[in-house]
């Protein structure tokens, strides 16, 4: 279990690094803003990439799932474990659902979202799962 928890906090480490960049006004790996909020927030007609704020709030919640596998075995480990899973398996169903196609309809993002961001979502809810489950045993 080590091994998947370490790939689950790697995976998100970097997931938060890139957030960080746009935090900092980086925009990377799309250069043109507008083109790069288009591709990673999807909104209709999205102009601007989401507030340095924002990006933050990201990076720290990434950071935070991504540490929690690390903490001592306890009923919270595992409770927050499976809360983030759940997050993770709503975020991953949203991609889906008709309210989140309408709200994000911009190309690139609703291909993308539908091949990459959401399965990748399913697999760290699916990880988280198994984590919260061997936290608790």
């Amino acid at each position: 279990m080590t091994f998947i928890a370490l790939l689950a906090s790697a995976g998100l480490i970097i997931i938060a690094a890139v957030h960080l960049l746009w935090a900092l006004g980086i925009w990377w790996p799309i250069k043109d803003e507008t083109a790069l909020a288009r591709a990673v927030v999807g909104s209709k007609g999205i102009k601007k990439m989401p507030s340095a704020t924002s990006c933050s709030l990201v990076v720290v919640a990434l950071l935070f799932a991504a540490a929690w596998p690390w903490f001592p075995d306890t009923t919270l480990k595992s409770l927050g474990l499976f809360g983030i899973a759940v997050v993770f398996q709503l975020r991953a169903i949203a991609a889906y659902a008709p309210l989140m196609k309408r709200a994000t309809p911009e190309q690139p993002f609703r291909r993308l979202d539908e091949t990459y961001y959401a399965p990748l979502c399913m697999v760290f809810g699916v990880i988280f799962m198994v984590l919260a489950g061997v936290s608790a045993a």
